[in-house]
C-alpha cells in the first residue's frame, strides 16, 4: 500500500497509520486525485496472508470498495488475480453508471502500470528534460534541492517494486534523519540491516524506533565512532572477522561542526568523520563487497516474478552520502584537516562532502570490473538534526521548504533497492536522477588536487593511527 503512487497515477500519497509489521487490522491514508480535485481514503488490511491473498477494504466520502489480490504459482512467475468492487454512496452509482467505460479504460490502465512494475526491465537513469533545463539557472536548480524538487520529481519516476530479503545492508548515521528514514525503509524493504551508531543506547533508541514502524527486531548493530580512525579499525576488524558479504554499504554518518575541534587522534572532527573514515571503510570493505554476488528473489518471499532475466544477479553497491553545499567549494587539499585559523564550518563540511564526490568517481572507474558499482547522492535540503542545530538561520529562511526526513531519504532507499539504480556507476544522483556535480560548470578541481586526493588521506589516516 506504501508504494501505491510507485504505479497508481492517481494516488498522490499512501501513508500507513501507525507502526507495527504490515498485517491484518494495518490501516492506511491514500489521498486519490480525480481531474481537478482530490479526496482521503481510508483503507485497512482485513484478511492478510504473505504471498498468498490479501483483502482490502476502503472508504470515501463517495463509495466504499473491496478489493481482493490473490497470488498462484506458475512456471517462471506468478500468477495475480485482482478483484475490485465498489460500492457507492448517495448518487455517486447513476455517476458510475455513466462512467463504466472511463472506470474500465482506468482498471486496464492500471494493471498494465503493476504489470510493468512487477515485470519491466527499467533502463538507464537519465537526466530529465525539465532537470537539464532548470541546472542551466542557479534559482532553478536550487528549488530542485526543495520539497518542490522532490515532489515535481516525483510525478516521472518508474516504480520500484524490488524485495530486499537476502541482501545485507551496512549503513552508517542510522540513528536520526535520513539515516533513521533509509533504514525503516529498508527494514520494509525486507533488507538484511547491520546499522552502525556511536553508543548502546543509541543502538537501544533506533532499535525501538525501528521495531515500533517495521515489527523487525532482527537488526544487528555495530557501535563505532567514526570520527576515529581507531574506532573505524576497529569496526572493520569485526566486519572482516565476521565474513559476511555486504550487498549495499551507505556511507551516511555526518555533521556540521560550527566549533573547530580536534579528534584525540588530531584530526579535524569534520575531515575525520566526513573523509577519511568513510574512505577508510570502502577501501577495507572492499573483499566483502566484491564477493557479493546481488541476489536472486526468493518466489516464496514477493510477487516481483518473472524470466529469468528479472531474476538476475545484481551488483553490489557502495552510497555516498554528500551535500548540495559542495557546489559552492572546489576541491582544495589545503583546506581539508584545515587548522582553527579561518576555520569555517560550512566551508569545511562542503570540502569534505566535494573530496567524498571526487572519490566516488575514482572508486567507480578503479572497481568497473569487481562487481560493484559506486555512485553518490544529495538529499536536497531536508531538516535533518543538524540543519536544525547548525544551520538555524538557514532553517528559519526556508523551514517551509524543506524536506521530510523520509523525502531526504528517498533517493537513498532507491539507489539500494532498485534494479535501476545498478546500471549506472560513478554518478551523483538527486531524486532518482543522475546530476551534474559541477553546478553550472563551476568550481571544477584542478588535476593536481584531483590525483593527489587519495594520497593526502592515506597519508593523514596512517598519521593519526601512528600518534
Amino acid at each position: 500500500m506504501r508504494k501505491l503512487g510507485e504505479w497508481d497515477s492517481r494516488v498522490k500519497s499512501s501513508v500507513k497509520m501507525g507502526g507495527g509489521p504490515i498485517g491484518r487490522g494495518s490501516t492506511f491514508k491514500v489521498k486519490v486525485s480525480a481531474g481537478w480535485f482530490s479526496y482521503p481514503m481510508i483503507y485497512v488490511i482485513t484478511h492478510y496472508v504473505p504471498s498468498q491473498k490479501l483483502v482490502l477494504e476502503g472508504r470515501s466520502a463517495f463509495f466504499t470498495v473491496k478489493d481482493t489480490i490473490q497470488l498462484t504459482k506458475s512456471d517462471g512467475g506468478s500468477n495475480i488475480l485482482y478483484r475490485m468492487t465498489v460500492y457507492p454512496k448517495f448518487g455517486y452509482g447513476a455517476l458510475m453508471n455513466r462512467s463504466e467505460d472511463h472506470f474500465n479504460h482506468h482498471a486496464d490502465k492500471l494493471m498494465a502500470c503493476l504489470s510493468n512494475a512487477l515485470q519491466a526491465e527499467a533502463p538507464e537513469p537519465k537526466l530529465s528534460a525539465y532537470n537539464a533545463k532548470a541546472d542551466e539557472v542557479t534559482w532553478r536548480a536550487l528549488r530542485c534541492f526543495t520539497r518542490f524538487g522532490y515532489v515535481s520529481g516525483k510525478r516521472h519516476w518508474l516504480p520500484m517494486s524490488e524485495r530486499m530479503e537476502g541482501r545485507h545492508v551496512l549503513l552508517t548515521g542510522a540513528n536520526s534523519g535520513i539515516g533513521l528514514a533509509a533504514a525503516i525503509a529498508l527494514a520494509n524493504a525486507g533488507a538484511e540491516l547491520t546499522l552502525v551508531v556511536r553508543s548502546q543506547k543509541k543502538a537501544e533508541e533506533t532499535a525501538a524506533t525501528i521495531v515500533a514502524e517495521t515489527g523487525r527486531s532482527d537488526i544487528s548493530f555495530e557501535l563505532a565512532d567514526l570520527s576515529l580512525m581507531s574506532d573505524t579499525d576497529a569496526l572493520i576488524s569485526r566486519l572482516i572477522g565476521a565474513n559476511r558479504k555486504i550487498d549495499v554499504l551507505i556511507n551516511n554518518a555526518g555533521a556540521l561542526f560550527n566549533e573547530h575541534r580536534y579528534t584525540r587522534e588530531g584530526l579535524e572532527q569534520s575531515y575525520a568523520l566526513l573523509l577519511l573514515s568513510p574512505w577508510r571503510l570502502t577501501e577495507a570493505l572492499h573483499p566483502l563487497l566484491a564477493t557479493s554476488k546481488g541476489h536472486s528473489q526468493d518466489e516464496s518471499q514477493t510477487i516481483t516474478l518473472g524470466t529469468a532475466e528479472e531474476k538476475k544477479q545484481t551488483k553490489a553497491r557502495v552510497i555516498n552520502v554528500v551535500s548540495g553545499g559542495m557546489y559552492a567549494e572546489r576541491l582544495n587539499l589545503k583546506r581539508l584537516n584545515i587548522s582553527s585559523d579561518g576555520y569555517r564550518g560550512a566551508r569545511a563540511y562542503a570540502q569534505c562532502k566535494r573530496a567524498l564526490s571526487v572519490m566516488t568517481e575514482i572508486w567507480a572507474q578503479r572497481w568497473e570490473n569487481d562487481n560493484i558499482v559506486v555512485n553518490a547522492m544529495h538529499p536536497g535540503w531536508s531538516d535533518t538534526p543538524g540543519v536544525q542545530k547548525s544551520l538555524p538561520l538557514f532553517r528559519k529562511i526556508t523551514r517551509l521548504v524543506l524536506r521530510s526526513h523520509a523525502e531526504g531519504a528517498d533517493t537513498i532507499v532507491w539507489m539500494a533497492q532498485s534494479r535501476q539504480a545498478a546500471l549506472s556507476s560513478g554518478k551523483l544522483f538527486l531524486d532518482r536522477e543522475p546530476r551534474s556535480t559541477y553546478l553550472l560548470g563551476n568550481n571544477v578541481e584542478t588535476t593536481e588536487a584531483r590525483q593527489g586526493l587519495e594520497a593526502k588521506i592515506a597519508s593523514d589516516f596512517a598519521s593519526a593511527l601512528e600518534d
